[in-house]
C-alpha cells in the first residue's frame, strides 16, 4: 500500500485534553519515569510550600513519606485560594490541581520570586498520582478535594471549622506510570536539607513511617548558605576559619554568596537560582568567577606576590579547594542549556560580579592574614598545573600506550564509532584475559587494571598523572583531563567498570568513580560510567546450569527447583569464569545487567566521595556506622 494515499486531515489530528498529554508522555514533564522522576513529585508539591517560604508566610514544611509509599507534604502558608477561578468557572484549587501552567507564579500577581515556575506544576503531580487528597486551611474554614489520576472525584467540600492555615497534599504514585514507586529516604534528605540551607530560617521536617524503616529528620538552619558551606567542608581542613558571606539586593534581585578555601586540591562551586540547582552554571556562576580571578590577581600583584613580568593566576589556580555556594533570587528567571538547569539572564552577571568583587575586596584588606594564605595556596597551585600539564604531555605522545608498564595493554574494538563502542576497566591481569577472549572484538575494548589505582580524593593532579594506569586510561579514553577535558573527543560511550563482587572489588569502583567525579565529571553527567553486574552464584541441577546475581535470587530458584541434587559454586572472582561463561553472564549485550552511574546531586555526591576517600577517618568511621544497617548485601 503507498502510504501517501492514506487520509490524513482533521480527523487524524489527535488532541489530548486536560491531563491526558501528560500521562500519554511523562518523560515530556518530569524527565524519566525512573527513580529520578518519582522523586521529582514530591519536588514539585514542596516547591509550592517553599514559594509561600519565600514570600515569608511559611515557616514549617512536613513531609512524610507514608507506610503506603504515599507522599504528604504539609505547610503553613496561607493555603491555596479556594474562590471561583473566572477563566474556568471551576475553584481555583481545581484549576491549579487538574489544568496545565495554572498557578499563582504566571503573570506576576501571586509570588514576586518563584522557584517553582522552573518546574511542570502541581498538576503534573496530579496526573501521575494513583490518588490525590488536597486539604486546605484558610479563613477559618478546612476545605478538601479528592482526585483520581488527575480527575476530581468529588466537588471541592467544606470538613469543618479550624483556626489553623496552609494546604496539605496527598499523592501517591500511578504503578501504570513508573517503573517503581518505592521512595528513597537518603534521595529526599538530601534535596530537602539544601533547601533549608537556601533558605534560612525554614525548618523541614521529613519522616518515614514505613515498617521497619521508621525515620525522622529535621532541617532548619539560621545560618543559611553559611552552614551550607560549613556542612560541605565538614571534612575537609579549612585555610581560613570564617566563612565568607555576603549579601546584597538589587533592583529585585538578590544575591547571596558564601564561600571558604580548604587545603584540598579540587573545586566545589554549587549555583542556585530560586533555589533550583544550575547545575550546568550561568551567568551568576560566571560573574563570580570573572570577579574572583580579577580580585584575586590584584591583590597578590598588591603585596607583591606576583612580580611585575610573572604571568596571572588563572581562575583554576585561584579556585583550588574553593568550596562555594552562589544563590540569586530573581523575578523572572530565564533556564537554557540541555537539561533547563544553566541560567540565562544576561544581567545577572554583572551584578553578581560587582558585588563578589566589592565585599571579596572588602574582605581581603580587613583580613590580610587569610587573604595571604588564599594567594599562597593559589600559587602552589599555579605551580602544581605547570608541574600537570608535563605530566599531562606524556599522555599525548604517540606511542604512550605501547610504552607503558602495565602488564595488561588496552586491546581496543575495531568499530570507529564512539556511539557504538564500549570499553570495560577490568580488575587484574587473569580476569582481563578472560574478557579479551570472550568480548566481542568490533565493539568491545578490554584494559585490564593492575590493582587499586590512586586516591585522586588526597592527590593533586600532577601527581594523578605520573600514575600509569589512570595515564592509560586517560589516553585510551581521548578526551584529556580537568581544565582540558573535551568530551567531543570520547572514544567510547559506555565505559564499564568491571570488578570483583567482593570488599577489594568494591574500593577499586569507588577509587575509579572519586577519580572521574573530581577530574572528568562530564562522564557521570552525561551518563557514559556504567558498573558491570557478574553473578555471584552458579546453580547446577542435572544438566540445567543458572547464574544468579544476589542471594535472594538464589533462593528463590531453590525454592523453584528444589535443594536435592544440586550444585552451587560462589564466585569468588571474575576470573573464575571462563571467557564464555563472563561473555554470557556479564558482557553479551542481549542478557547482561548494567548499572548506570549518574549525578542524582553533586553537591550529595561530593559529600559522601569527602567522607569515604578523604583524609579524616573518624566522619569515615560515623558514615559506616550509620549506614552499616541499610546495606542489602554485604557480600557486594
Amino acid at each position: 500500500m503507498d502510504n501517501r494515499t492514506q487520509e490524513y486531515g482533521a480527523n487524524q489530528i489527535q488532541v489530548l485534553e486536560g491531563l491526558e498529554p501528560v500521562r500519554k508522555r511523562p518523560g515530556m514533564y518530569i524527565g524519566t519515569t525512573g527513580p529520578r522522576g518519582l522523586h521529582h513529585l514530591v519536588y514539585e508539591v514542596v516547591d509550592n510550600s517553599i514559594d509561600e517560604a519565600l514570600v515569608g508566610v511559611c515557616d514549617k514544611i512536613l513531609v512524610v513519606i507514608r507506610k503506603d509509599n504515599s507522599i504528604m507534604v504539609e505547610d503553613n502558608g496561607r493555603g491555596i485560594p479556594i474562590d471561583t477561578h473566572p477563566k474556568t468557572g471551576k475553584s481555583t484549587l481545581e484549576t491549579i490541581m487538574t489544568v496545565l501552567h495554572a498557578g499563582g507564579k504566571f503573570g506576576g500577581g501571586g509570588y514576586k520570586v518563584s522557584g517553582g515556575l522552573h518546574g511542570v506544576g502541581v498538576s503534573v503531580v496530579n496526573a501521575l498520582s494513583e490518588s490525590v487528597q488536597v486539604d486546605v486551611k484558610l479563613n477559618g474554614k478546612h476545605y478538601r478535594q479528592s482526585y483520581e489520576r488527575g480527575n476530581p472525584i468529588n466537588e471541592l467540600e467544606m470538613i469543618g471549622d479550624t483556626t489553623e492555615r496552609g494546604t496539605t497534599t496527598i499523592f501517591k504514585p500511578d504503578a501504570e506510570i513508573f517503573e517503581e514507586t518505592e521512595y528513597k529516604f537518603e534521595t529526599l534528605e538530601y534535596r530537602l536539607r539544601e533547601l533549608a540551607f537556601l533558605n534560612k530560617g525554614l525548618t523541614i521536617v521529613l519522616k518515614d513511617e514505613r515498617e521497619e524503616m521508621e525515620k525522622e529528620s529535621t532541617f532548619h538552619y539560621d545560618g543559611g548558605i553559611v552552614e551550607f558551606v560549613k556542612h560541605l567542608n565538614k571534612n575537609r581542613e579549612a585555610v581560613h576559619e570564617k566563612v565568607i558571606y555576603f549579601e546584597k539586593e538589587k533592583d529585585s534581585t538578590v544575591v547571596e554568596i558564601a564561600m571558604q578555601y580548604t587545603e584540598s586540591y579540587t573545586e566545589n562551586i554549587f549555583s542556585f537560582a530560586n533555589n533550583i540547582n544550575t547545575q550546568e552554571g550561568g551567568t551568576h556562576l560566571i560573574g563570580y568567577k570573572s570577579a574572583m580571578t580579577r580580585v584575586i590577581n590584584d591583590y597578590a600583584r598588591k603585596i607583591n606576590y606576583l612580580k611585575e613580568k610573572e604571568p596571572n593566576l588563572l581562575g583554576e589556580d585561584i579556585r583550588e579547594g574553593l568550596t562555594a555556594v552562589i544563590s540569586v533570587k530573581l523575578m523572572e528567571p530565564q533556564f537554557e542549556g540541555q537539561t533547563k538547569t544553566k541560567l540565562g539572564n544576561s544581567e545577572i552577571r554583572g551584578v553578581v560580579e560587582g558585588t563578589t568583587a566589592e565585599y571579596l575586596e572588602a574582605f581581603l584588606e580587613e583580613n590580610p592574614t587569610e587573604a595571604k594564605a588564599i594567594v599562597e595556596k593559589a600559587l602552589k597551585a599555579q605551580r602544581a598545573r605547570e608541574a600537570a600539564k608535563k605530566a599531562r604531555e606524556l599522555t599525548r605522545r604517540k606511542g604512550v600506550l605501547e610504552n607503558t608498564s602495565l602488564p595488561g595493554k588496552l586491546a581496543d574494538c575495531s568499530e570507529k564509532d564512539p556511539a557504538l563502542c564500549e570499553i570495560y576497566l577490568v580488575e587484574g591481569d587473569s580476569a582481563g584475559g578472560s574478557a579479551k577472549q570472550g568480548r566481542d572484538r568490533a565493539t568491545q575494548a578490554i584494559l585490564p587494571l593492575r590493582g587499586k589505582i590512586l586516591n585522586v580524593e588526597k592527590a593533586r593532579l600532577d601527581k594523578i598523572l605520573s600514575y600509569n594506569e589512570i595515564r592509560t586510561m586517560v589516553t585510551a579514553f581521548g578526551t584529556g583531563i580537568g581544565s582540558e577535558f573535551d568530551i567531543g573527543k570520547l572514544r567510547y560511550h559506555k565505559i564499564i567498570i568491571m570488578t570483583d563482587a567482593d570488599v577489594d572489588g568494591a574500593h577499586i569502583r569507588t577509587l575509579l568513580l572519586t577519580f572521574f567525579f573530581r577530574y572528568m565529571k562530564p562522564l557521570l553527567e552525561i551518563e557514559h560510567i556504567y558498573i558491570a553486574q557478574p553473578p555471584l552464584y552458579k546453580l547446577k541441577k542435572g544438566r540445567d546450569e543458572y547464574y544468579l546475581y544476589s542471594e535472594k535470587e538464589l533462593n528463590k530458584k531453590l525454592e523453584e527447583i528444589g535443594r536435592t541434587g544440586i550444585a552451587i559454586q560462589r564466585y569468588k572472582g571474575l576470573g573464575e569464569m571462563n571467557p564464555e561463561q563472563l561473555w554470557d553472564t556479564t558482557m553479551n549485550p542481549d542478557t547482561r545487567t548494567l548499572l548506570k552511574v549518574n549525578i542524582e546531586d553533586a553537591a550529595a555526591a561530593d559529600e559522601i566521595f569527602n567522607t569515604l576517600m578523604g583524609d579524616k577517618v573518624e566522619p569515615r568511621r560515623e558514615f559506616i556506622e550509620k549506614n552499616a544497617k541499610y546495606v542489602s548485601n554485604l557480600d557486594v
